[in-house]
């Protein structure tokens, strides 16, 4: 996984085109006055956070995260978008555009399904800090959009969980057509867990054969190039939430066998449990440093069958509560 973003130069256009002056996002987010000038632009979780928390207040426009998440020009998607809006059904989608977020950067789409309900997630896994609310908008908003345009408005959410105080509620209720909880431990949008299974009419096999191809190429050159220990920590990261880790999921999801996948971690001189304490470390200070995230929440987050099971472990890792960490890090921030 790359530990920089890749943004689109597009976006440097579709900015204007909504009415708002690049030059003064980029100054307000002290970034380089020809940033969208180079051939690829990267950025770190702290510069995007920065140029998105620009756009939204250059913009004064509570809906432009709403906005930019809403292509309806094709030839402007990325191709895990085309591939997305090519698959078979929602979830097929879902999952690809998941697969492929994990070669891109720090950056991951959790789904997780409980009960009849689907739960949609962005999780930025260097972030130190709160998602800018604009940047939020525009990842729910462009995962809504695939579904929609794909099953021709039969796919609807049935709630919004924003991990901001009330604001705007009319606004985003209009647009996602379903109720929104402020103050939540995540931001995620929540579909009927039926509606991942609706097929899309935007299915094109032959086009999905093509991109879909060369992102598996990409996908396998990743794989191969990133160490076990690091590919079962990503696969972890995704389906951790809310489950204990079991080695035979893991290794069903990488697409090996229990006895190849322990074979390798041991060839690389881990354990699988080691790797799961470094996975539920790395993201423990991930959620304790999101001050909505209650501490019961995190420990149910990170796999732990009880709150006392997550905070023996932090003391562990760390010599301290996790409540005297979040403190001490707040202060720092």
């Amino acid at each position: 996984m790359s530990n920089r973003f890749r943004v689109s130069n597009i976006l440097a256009d579709r900015l204007t085109e909504h009415g708002i002056a690049l030059g003064a996002v980029l100054q307000r987010a002290s970034l380089s006055a020809d940033l969208f000038q180079q051939e690829r632009v990267y950025l770190t979780t702290d510069e995007l956070f920065a140029l998105w928390r620009a756009v939204g207040e250059t913009s004064g426009d509570p809906c432009i995260g709403l906005k930019l998440g809403t292509e309806e020009r094709v030839e402007r998607f990325n191709p895990a978008a085309l591939t997305a809006l090519c698959s078979h059904s929602f979830r097929d989608a879902l999952q690809r555009l998941a697969r492929y977020k994990q070669i891109t950067c720090p950056e991951m789409i959790r789904i997780q399904q409980e009960g009849g309900e689907a739960a949609v997630e962005f999780v930025f896994l260097e972030a130190d800090q709160e998602e800018p609310g604009t940047l939020v908008d525009l990842c729910l908003s462009w995962i809504c959009a695939i579904g929609r345009r794909g099953t021709e408005g039969q796919v609807r959410p049935i709630r919004l969980e924003l991990t901001r105080p009330l604001q705007h509620r009319e606004t985003l209720e209009a647009h996602f057509g379903c109720r929104t909880r402020f103050n939540a431990a995540r931001n995620a949008i929540i579909f009927r867990a039926s509606d991942l299974d609706r097929s899309f009419v935007t299915h094109n096999a032959d086009l999905l054969k093509v991109v879909g191809e060369q992102m598996e190429t990409e996908f396998r050159e990743w794989k191969a190039g990133a160490s076990v220990g690091d590919q079962v920590k990503q696969t972890l990261k995704r389906s951790l939430a809310g489950k204990r880790p079991v080695l035979g999921d893991i290794a069903r999801q990488l697409g090996m066998s229990v006895r190849t996948l322990q074979r390798r971690l041991t060839e690389a001189g881990v354990s699988f449990q080691q790797v799961v304490e470094d996975t539920r470390r790395e993201l423990a200070h991930h959620y304790l440093r999101q001050s909505t995230v209650e501490l019961t929440e995190a420990a149910h987050l990170l796999g732990y069958e009880d709150t006392n099971s997550f905070f023996r472990a932090f003391q562990l890792w760390e010599g301290t509560s996790p409540g005297q960490w979040r403190s001490l890090n707040s202060s720092r921030d």
